[in-house]
C-alpha cells in the first residue's frame, strides 16, 4: 500500500549556490517526526510498503531545472511542487504567516486580511491537488499536513472522490469566536476544505473541540462522538497528540560526540545551575516574558545570584521580516538590560545564542540543564519539552511549561504555568531549582514511560490506523445509500413497467432547504423536469409537502399532478379538488399557539408559521447550540 505525504515543505531543501542546485536535509519538526517514522516502516504494524513525499523544494527553482531535479527528487521518494518567489511571497509570507498564523495562535492585532494573499492561498492549494493528482493512484492513501494546505481535501475529494484522505494541523485550532473572525467565504472554504477529509487530526482534545463547534456553529454540522455525516461521506475529527523519536533522543545522551559537548559545557559553566530557554524567534513563543520572569527571579531571590545561568537559544525565524528583525532586537535589549544590571565580575546571568545548534550539542545542552523554560503563549503541541525529558534517562532535571502548550495536556507532572502571569514563572524557576532529587525523578518516570509508548512512530501508526476505520464505518454509512447494481435495476425496472406512481418529497429532495419557507420557490428547471416526467402517460406524479394546499396550489396546481399538503392532511388527487383524508379540527390552536410563539421570542431567527390544521415551528437561522436547547 501506498502513502501520498503532501505537506507545504519537502523533507529535502535546494538551495543555489554558484548557479548550482545543492540538495540538504529540511528542518522543522514535522519534517523531523515523519522522516523518522518513514524509516520505521517495515518495523510497525503499518500496511504502508511505499511513500511519496509531495512539497515545495525551500527556493524558486529554473524552468530548466525544472525537469532534471524532479528526475532526481522522485529517486529519493519526492515529487516537487513548484512555484515562483512571487507566489510564494502571497501564499506562504503572507496569507499563511500574516492571517492564519496569527489568527490561530491568537494574535489577532497581527492578523492581516488581504483579498489578493487569499487568492493566491486558493491557487497554491490547486497547484498542490494538480500534483496530487498528477501521481496519485486509486488505493493510494493520501495524508495532507498543516494549515498551509486547508483547501486542499476539498480539491481532491472533487478529482478522487473515493481515495482515504486525512489531514493534520500541527498548529492550535482556535475558539469559535477567533476563527469566525475570518471573512465568511474564507471561513466556509476552509472549513469545507478540512471537512471533505475522511479523519482530520489535531494535537489536543480542545482544538479538536473547537473545530467541532466551528462547524456547527457556522455550517450547521452537528457532530456525534466527532462524527460527521457529510453529502457525500462520514468526516471524523479527533485527537492525536504528535511524538518524538523517543529512542534516538535518550540514546544520543550516552553518544560519545554529546559527551564531549557536555563537558565543554560544564567547564565553561563553571558549576552554576543552568536553565534553559530554546525556541524559534516567534512572538507566539512568549520569549519576552520568559526573559523578564527570569529578571524577576533574580530580583526576588539575590541568593541565587553566581549560582544560576539562563542559556536562552533563540533559532532564526523568518529572517528579513520586519516584525521579527524588531522581535530580535527587543530581546537582544532585554537580554543586555538584565546581564548589565546583575552581571558580577565571574558571572553573567545570561547566555544568549541566536542561532540554530548542531544536533549533539543540543542534546548535551538538553541533558546539562538543571530546568527547562518552555512558556509559550499559545502553541500547538511543542516538541522541544518533549525532546528535554527524553534526554534526561537518569530522571532529574524539572520541567516548567506553559498551560497554553499542547505538550501539557501530556506532560502533567511538569510545574505548569501561566506564561502571561510574570511572577508566577519566576516563582516557578525558584520551586524548580531547589526542588529535591527525589521530587525530579518522581514527575519524571511517568512523562518518560508516557513519551516512550506515544513516540512519533506510535502517532503516526495510530492516525493511519483510524482513517482506515473510518473508511470502513464509511461503507456501511454507503450500503443505506443506493449504490451502482441497485439504481441500474431501479432504472430497467421503471423502463420495462406499464405503471409507475412517483411520491416526490419536495423542501430537502426538489428543492435544498431554505432560511424562508417561501424562499424554496420551484425553478424554471424543476418545473421543465416534473413536465417531462408527467409527460408520460404511463407515470402518475405525486408530489409530498408538509406546506400549506394554498402555496402547493399556487406553484403546482397548473401541472398534471397529485399533491399532499400538511403532510398528508389535504389531498388533491390528479383530476379532482383538495379533500381531507378524515374530519380534522383546528380549536386545539389557540391554546397551543401562544406556547411556540413564547419559544420563538426567546430564540432569535426563530419564528411560527401558522397553516389550516398545522402549525411549524422554524429555527433553521436562529443560533444551532440555543436552538437545541430551545427545542428540548
Amino acid at each position: 500500500m501506498r502513502l501520498i505525504i503532501v505537506a507545504n515543505r519537502l523533507p529535502i531543501s535546494i538551495r543555489y549556490e554558484d548557479g548550482k542546485p545543492i540538495a540538504s536535509a529540511s528542518s522543522g519538526g514535522l519534517v523531523s517526526g515523519l522522516s523518522a517514522w518513514l524509516a520505521s516502516i517495515g518495523k510497525s504494524e503499518s500496511d504502508i510498503t511505499e511513500t511519496v513525499w509531495i512539497g515545495w523544494p525551500g527556493t524558486a527553482i529554473p524552468e530548466e531545472d525544472r525537469a532534471q531535479l524532479t528526475l532526481d527528487l522522485r529517486v529519493q521518494g519526492c515529487h516537487p511542487v513548484f512555484l515562483t518567489e512571487e507566489e510564494m511571497d502571497q501564499f506562504y509570507f503572507g496569507f499563511c504567516n500574516e492571517t492564519i498564523w496569527p489568527l490561530f495562535h491568537y494574535f489577532l492585532v497581527y492578523a492581516a486580511f488581504r483579498e489578493t494573499q487569499w487568492q493566491q492561498y486558493q491557487q497554491v492549494n490547486r497547484v498542490y491537488a494538480e500534483a496530487v493528482c498528477d501521481v496519485a493512484g486509486r488505493d493510494d492513501i493520501i495524508w495532507v499536513h498543516d494549515y498551509h494546505l486547508m483547501l486542499l481535501p476539498k480539491l481532491l475529494r472533487e478529482q478522487l472522490p473515493n481515495s482515504a484522505i486525512g489531514f493534520f494541523l500541527h498548529i492550535p485550532w482556535p475558539s469559535f469566536e477567533v476563527f469566525r473572525t475570518l471573512p465568511t467565504i474564507w471561513r466556509t472554504e476552509i472549513l469545507e476544505g478540512l471537512l471533505a477529509s475522511d479523519l482530520i487530526g489535531f494535537h489536543t482534545p480542545e482544538y479538536t473541540q473547537y473545530f467541532l463547534r466551528c462547524a456547527l456553529r457556522l455550517l450547521g454540522y452537528e457532530h456525534t462522538m466527532g462524527r460527521i455525516s457529510m453529502p457525500t461521506h462520514v468526516a471524523l475529527a479527533e485527537t492525536f497528540p504528535m511524538g518524538i523519536e523517543y529512542d534516538k533522543w535518550r540514546s544520543a545522551v550516552s553518544h560519545a560526540e554529546t559527551q564531549q559537548a557536555q563537558a565543554e559545557f560544564h567547564q565553561h559553566l563553571k558549576g552554576t545551575k543552568v536553565v534553559l530557554s530554546i525556541d524559534r524567534l516567534d512572538y507566539s513563543k512568549g520569549i519576552h516574558h520568559r526573559l523578564r520572569a527570569f529578571a524577576r527571579f533574580l530580583e526576588r531571590h539575590p541568593e541565587w545570584h553566581g549560582r544560576v545561568t539562563l542559556i536562552a537559544v533563540v533559532i532564526p525565524s523568518r529572517v528579513g521580516v520586519e516584525k521579527y528583525n524588531d522581535m530580535k532586537r527587543s530581546i537582544d535589549q532585554i537580554i543586555g538590560n538584565i546581564n548589565g544590571k546583575y552581571s558580577q565580575f565571574d558571572w553573567t546571568p545570561i547566555q544568549y545564542h541566536f542561532r540554530s545548534l548542531p544536533f549533539h550539542q543540543l542534546v548535551a545542552l538538553y541533558n546539562a540543564s538543571s530546568v527547562a523554560l518552555i512558556t509559550p503563549l499559545r502553541d500547538g503541541m511543542n516538541l522541544i519539552a518533549k525532546e528535554y525529558i527524553a534526554c534526561h534517562p537518569e530522571m532529574t532535571g524539572v520541567m516548567i511549561l506553559s498551560e497554553l502548550a499542547g505538550a501539557a495536556r501530556e506532560l502533567t507532572e511538569a510545574v505548569v504555568i501561566n506564561p502571561n502571569d510574570i511572577d508566577e514563572v519566576a516563582e516557578a524557576i525558584h520551586f524548580a531549582l531547589e526542588l529535591p532529587l527525589e521530587e525530579q525523578s518522581r514527575r519524571m518516570h511517568p512523562m518518560h514511560e508516557r513519551l516512550q509508548r506515544y513516540d512519533v512512530q506510535f502517532w503516526a501508526d495510530e492516525f493511519l490506523r483510524a482513517l482506515n476505520l473510518i473508511k470502513v464505518e464509511q461503507e456501511r454509512f454507503n450500503a443505506r445509500h443506493l449504490g451502482g447494481i441497485e439504481r441500474e435495476r431501479l432504472v430497467a425496472e421503471f423502463a420495462q413497467a406499464d405503471r409507475r406512481l412517483l411520491f416526490l418529497d419536495y423542501d430537502g429532495t426538489l428543492v435544498p432547504f431554505a432560511p424562508f419557507p417561501q424562499a424554496a420557490r420551484p425553478s424554471p428547471e424543476l418545473y421543465k423536469l416534473l413536465d417531462a416526467l408527467a409527460a408520460d402517460d404511463r407515470t402518475e406524479l405525486v408530489l409530498i409537502s408538509g406546506r400549506d394546499k394554498e402555496t402547493m396550489d399556487r406553484w403546482f396546481g397548473h401541472l398534471p399532478v397529485g399533491i399532499v399538503a400538511e403532510h398528508g392532511i389535504w389531498i388533491r388527487k390528479l383530476g379532482s379538488g383538495w379533500q381531507t383524508i378524515k374530519p380534522v379540527t383546528n380549536n386545539w390552536k389557540p391554546r397551543i399557539l401562544p406556547l411556540l410563539q413564547m419559544h420563538a421570542d426567546r430564540l432569535p431567527g426563530a419564528f411560527v408559521e401558522e397553516k389550516e390544521y398545522s402549525i411549524a415551528w422554524h429555527y433553521r437561522r436562529a443560533d444551532t447550540e440555543l436552538a437545541a436547547i430551545r427545542s428540548k
